[in-house]
């Protein structure tokens, strides 16, 4: 997309908080203080360089799965280099999510009410470079546009890393070359329109490495968006262990959490429960989460009579306290990038009972030894499943007790490692990938000339049916 960058704001540097492109560094005193834990990390290697690394969210001040891990994240690599993590929207005063103080927060456009930049002209103009086929862009305008791209453009950062599509196509089209440009996505390939997949495999190519949170994602881009001399890899998220002590396991306590939407099947699970309450009327189901289909669900709930047994407790932070007090947890997903709730629960060591969806529960879940994994959209799996875990607790204790081994493998210094071998990759291979991706701009150039010479040469002649025939 065309880009013209021609406001006259002054440039964004350092001073009072609140000023665009300030670092911000104030935190809630009821910020969740084991949001973003400070990790000990061992002292750096004489010979690794400490980078600049900065972060790119839509809303650091919001709640979300995105949010939490890009946080995480930003704590994990925070101790062998400097991090900062810019937000492109600033809709409150202090973030909901503590921010690890090594870390530095730089919001772009404030929308509170009342601000200077709500009543800059540019905050009524629809954005022109984030995509429009990104499901944000009625959350953006021309304002973020020319933030972000100034932001970009002045960046002295080595590694910069965007974290959701119209971000990483802000990123593509404005920083620098020098610095290791890395698209995080934490949405799956088949997720987006064709639109928006057309656009950003136009972006993609010129970008060093796009990262998935699952190896099955992975896989889809590269079968799917070819991008020559581009690294396409999954990492996991990070996802710390709480500070509390996990479940004893004795709670008739089922718990779920995530946005109150219709993909993630909240409807299958109260309808699943009620199942379960035939068998097992002291048992309770506490939904935790906000969104748009809590009346509908709620009303579900009455309807099947299952008043003062299902609960919708609205949002909760942290989400470990709740699955704390939980013998179980449930995803009845139609589709997961990845599954934070899962890794969350597992990490408080209560087994999840899961919809085998596309495409991160059967990476998280090794079924019939740290959870189950039960068919998509089938409730009398699900119910069955969780009847089956709820009458045998030997086997529900065994389950918890691996799933709280196995968690460990998400832990922030794991995947920071992962990381700094990626930086490290694309630093050492940078001249490679650029030859390959030159190679791949001219095959496609090559199979764009052929395509249009065989249409033009090797077309099938067309007779008017109204000549005159020929004579006999």
């Amino acid at each position: 997309m065309k880009s013209t960058d021609h406001t006259q704001h002054p440039p964004h540097t350092p001073g009072t908080p609140g000023t665009p492109g300030t670092p911000h560094t104030t935190h809630s005193p009821d910020a969740d203080p084991t949001a973003v834990p400070a990790p000990a990390t061992a002292a750096a290697p004489a010979t690794a360089p400490r980078l600049k690394i900065a972060l790119l969210l839509h809303n650091a001040y919001a709640i979300g799965g995105t949010i939490r891990t890009t946080l995480n994240l930003a704590a994990a690599l925070a101790g062998r280099h400097d991090v900062e993590i810019v937000s492109m929207l600033r809709h409150r005063e202090v973030p909901r999510f503590a921010v690890d103080p090594r870390v530095r927060l730089v919001p772009l456009v404030d929308i509170r009410v009342g601000s200077d930049d709500m009543a800059d002209p540019l905050f009524s103009e629809p954005a022109l470079d984030f995509p429009a086929a990104e499901k944000r862009h009625h959350q953006y305008s021309r304002l973020v546009d020319v933030r972000a791209a100034r932001y970009l453009r002045a960046s002295d950062a080595d590694v910069l890393i965007g974290t959701r599509p119209g971000i990483n196509v802000y990123l593509a089209s404005f920083g620098p070359r020098r610095a290791l440009r890395i698209a995080q996505e934490h949405l799956r390939h088949d997720a987006h329109s064709e639109q928006l997949r057309a656009e950003l495999a136009r972006h993609y190519r010129t970008l060093d490495a796009v990262v998935t949170t699952t190896e099955a994602d992975a896989a889809v881009y590269r079968a799917r968006m070819p991008l020559p001399g581009v690294r396409v890899l999954a990492v996991p998220n990070v996802v710390p262990a709480p500070a509390g002590p996990p479940s004893d396991g004795t709670a008739k306590v089922i718990a779920a959490a995530g946005r109150l939407a219709r993909g993630k099947r909240f409807d299958l699970l109260i309808e699943a429960f009620s199942a379960v309450t035939v068998k097992h009327p002291d048992w309770r189901l506490r939904i935790h989460g906000g969104g748009a289909e809590r009346t509908r669900l709620q009303g579900l709930i009455d309807g099947l009579g299952l008043a003062g047994r299902a609960e919708l407790t609205g949002p909760r932070s942290p989400i470990e306290a709740e699955f704390a007090k939980a013998s179980l947890v449930v995803s009845a997903s139609d589709a997961e990038s990845f599954g934070m709730t899962i890794v969350e629960a597992m990490r408080c060591g209560v087994p999840v009972v899961s919809t085998d969806c596309p495409l991160g529960p059967a990476e998280i879940i090794r079924h019939g030894t740290d959870g189950l994994l039960v068919p998509r959209g089938d409730g009398r799996a699900l119910a069955g499943g969780l009847i089956d875990l709820i009458e045998d607790p030997v086997r529900r204790r065994r389950m918890a007790r691996a799933a709280l081994e196995g968690s460990g493998r998400y832990d922030p210094e794991p995947i920071a490692e992962r990381y700094r071998l990626l930086f490290r990759e694309l630093r050492t291979t940078r001249h490679r990938r650029a030859g390959q991706r030159a190679l791949g701009q001219t095959r496609a150039r090559v199979r764009t000339l052929l395509r249009r010479w065989k249409q033009r040469h090797l077309a099938v002649p067309r007779y008017d049916s109204g000549a005159a025939s020929t004579p006999r």
